[in-house]
């Protein structure tokens, strides 16, 4: 059949596009070799189609199911049927929507000297008249080579010559549409199940399709809305952060219907099972969208290092209730996510791993501790060291991780304050800042940007801070020995939520090689004491000594703060300070109780509270716990006293007020100049809920 034919039945929808096809994917280059190769004579393979009276569902609905007569599904070849009518005709295929064509590749312009085909150049062609566009010498465009070849040779030069050879090659290009083109024909009495078995044998010959494409290709052969359910479902939740694609879905939905990894394992699947599949795996994913960003910091997919850790917690849910067992069971999940997230679980090897720790849900009640495990017979441990931090940068999957760990400890922007787990607009996207700029190391420090060792450094996690694009972009080359203590003074706490060395010392250039070596270790510390709160028990811990208590660190019922009022960094009285102890006891008050240790430093150095006390009218520990008593009160409420008891005890020579927190039978509302806020602890973290999400946990946790 010649390729003229066939963008006849192309235009007229004699050829159709059956649902379960993949949509437009070659590149603007595959594109460009296919005209190369039908120039040249080479040959480039037939096309397949399957000719039945009872067609599936086509693509886009480009067919009513009541049409009359015999339809040619194309069952093979549309990647290049699509291209030539993009070419020939200069429009989209009548079975597609503009937005399915990633790629145009109607920029290809030709070369009528040469017979080149190049795409288009302003610097080359502008100017040239013998490098035309592809689609006009198709179009009915007027292209008269002698007057270019006139002009081309000028007044003293042969245009004959030039004319012939100009019209030779566009004869060539033309001569396309009435070439013949290899066509195989599925017969009619072929029903859609062969069909797709002729589809699948066809693509599973070469490299055509990937494993995913042909899984979706047999789901859409017995659902045939399937895809456009997928596209449908992947807008949606784009528009909340979480970016997906179709092989994310199909993998999602063989895992629910399946409860295996592989995507071969769906075939055959019945239309019932996939359909209900289906209604499961949305309810599953609107679930996980809830549930990720509150417990588990992640608030858009661009947080994961891939989607793939997600396949497993579909699989739990869907055969646990569709939700998680509790809080316990929910924070192991999140310790399973981080460990794999950070250390790659599904990096190589994906299809055995997935299907491996698929198998472990599927036969374990309780398995994450077995995954968990598996990571460690990986990796060798879970836990990060600093030296897995040295000469890290943005691609490596601690880079992310990192930024995940800000948010849960409560990172805010350096210079507006806003928390960095709230979602912002475009023009306050969170951006990864140089503590110290990379133009002052390059100019001033002795950096070398050719040097690869030198460029790591450079741009490692260590040297790595996450603000809004305002504030970074106003930082520019600013020193962090002139920027920081502002920040610390305008925001205390900012930079150790950031884990910002605090002395100053390490803020000078010359220091830079310590400052990362200090803030590495900061972050390691803060990611293993991150990852073993998820899985302490949440029971009361009071009992045990205080040397204990620094030893296990911050966690879900423990809580340092070096001091109430008493501004560390630029040691003045900082009232401000005041509200991070009454949060902070609110939180507890909301969860499940804890230890607030008064005096002890993040890193569990001892401060103690006598810079507290100096600032008091009554310098003595009755006078500090007046004033705690008096902030509890005003901030929190006089009634909420008797669930909050203090002592103090010595430690390393200074004295530290142990705080005993028991969970209130109400909800414990903080009041501040900021209004009625809602805080509970999460992780090591006290965080704030907005009303909605107020309102869930206390029905949750109080109900009548």
């Amino acid at each position: 059949m010649k390729i003229s034919e066939l963008m006849d039945g192309v235009r007229k929808l004699d050829l159709v596009l059956p649902e379960f096809q993949r949509e437009y994917v070659w590149t603007r280059e595959q594109a460009k070799q296919l005209l190369v190769s039908l120039v040249r004579g080479y040959p480039t393979g037939s096309v397949l189609f399957w000719k039945t009276d009872h067609p599936p569902d086509i693509k886009n609905n480009a067919v009513p199911k009541d049409k009359i007569g015999t339809t040619s599904v194309i069952l093979d070849g549309q990647q290049r049927l699509t291209t030539l009518y993009l070419f020939t005709q200069n429009e989209i295929p009548p079975y597609y929507r503009a937005e399915d064509i990633r790629d145009d590749p109607r920029g290809l312009h030709f070369d009528l000297d040469s017979g080149e085909f190049l795409y288009y150049t302003r610097q080359l062609m502008e100017g040239n008249p013998t490098w035309v566009s592809v689609t006009s010498c198709f179009d009915g465009t007027k292209i008269d080579v002698f007057r270019i070849a006139q002009d081309k040779a000028g007044p003293d030069g042969d245009p004959f010559a030039l004319a012939q050879r100009y019209n030779d090659n566009l004869t060539a290009l033309r001569n396309i549409a009435v070439q013949d083109y290899p066509v195989q024909t599925v017969p009619s009495h072929a029903t859609i199940t062969d069909a797709i078995d002729v589809f699948d044998r066809v693509n599973s010959q070469g490299t055509k399709l990937s494993d995913a494409e042909l899984a979706l290709a047999h789901v859409t052969g017995t659902w045939p809305h399937a895809r456009r359910e997928m596209k449908g479902r992947i807008e949606e939740l784009r528009k909340q952060r979480f970016g997906v694609d179709l092989t994310f879905m199909i993998r999602g939905l063989t895992a629910v219907v399946r409860k295996r990894a592989l995507f071969e394992t769906i075939h055959g699947a019945s239309r019932e099972e996939l359909e209900a599949g289906w209604k499961q795996l949305t309810r599953l994913l609107d679930y996980l969208v809830t549930v990720l960003p509150r417990w588990a910091s992640i608030h858009s997919t661009e947080d994961l290092n891939t989607n793939n850790v997600l396949v497993p917690a579909l699989v739990y849910l869907a055969i646990h209730g569709e939700k998680f067992d509790g809080e316990r069971d929910l924070k192991r999940f999140i310790h399973w996510m981080y460990a794999a997230s950070t250390w790659a679980r599904y990096t190589s090897q994906t299809d055995q791993r997935l299907d491996h720790d698929v198998s472990v849900i599927v036969r374990t009640p309780n398995p994450w501790k077995e995954l968990v495990d598996a990571i460690i017979d990986q990796r060798g441990r879970i836990d990060v060291k600093s030296a897995d931090l040295e000469g890290r940068g943005p691609l490596h999957p601690l880079y992310r991780m990192t930024y995940v760990l800000t948010k849960a400890n409560g990172a805010v922007d350096w210079f507006n304050g806003l928390p960095l787990d709230v979602p912002k607009g475009s023009s306050y996207a969170i951006h990864s800042h140089h503590v110290f700029p990379q133009a002052l190391l390059y100019r001033e420090a002795g950096y070398d940007p050719e040097n690869h060792l030198h460029r790591q450094m450079v741009n490692e996690i260590a040297n790595r801070a996450f603000l809004t694009g305002p504030t970074n972009m106003g930082l520019s080359d600013t020193r962090p020995s002139e920027y920081l203590a502002d920040i610390e003074s305008r925001y205390p706490g900012a930079l150790q939520k950031q884990f910002i060395p605090l002395d100053r010392a390490l803020w000078e250039l010359e220091r830079y090689p310590d400052f990362l070596a200090q803030r590495r270790e900061l972050i390691a510390a803060a990611f293993n004491r991150q990852l073993d709160s998820l899985i302490e028990e949440l029971e009361p811990t009071v009992e045990l000594g205080l040397d204990e208590l620094i030893r296990l660190g911050e966690g879900p019922t423990v809580e340092f703060k070096a001091s109430v009022r008493w501004d560390v960094v630029n040691q003045r009285v900082n009232k401000d300070l005041q509200k991070q102890t009454t949060k902070t006891i609110a939180a507890m008050l909301n969860s499940e109780g804890g230890v607030l240790l008064l005096g002890v430093a993040d890193d569990g150095t001892a401060f103690g509270i006598e810079s507290d006390i100096e600032t008091l009218g009554r310098k003595t520990l009755d006078g500090f716990g007046q004033l705690l008593a008096s902030l509890i009160a005003d901030s929190i409420g006089p009634e909420y006293a008797a669930f909050v008891h203090a002592d103090y005890q010595t430690y390393e020579g200074r004295t530290v007020c142990r705080v005993h927190v028991e969970a209130s039978p109400k909800p414990a509302f903080h009041m501040s100049a900021a209004g009625s806020e809602f805080f509970v602890r999460v992780g090591n973290t006290t965080r704030s809920l907005d009303p909605q999400a107020a309102h869930e946990y206390i029905e949750m946790h109080w109900q009548s």
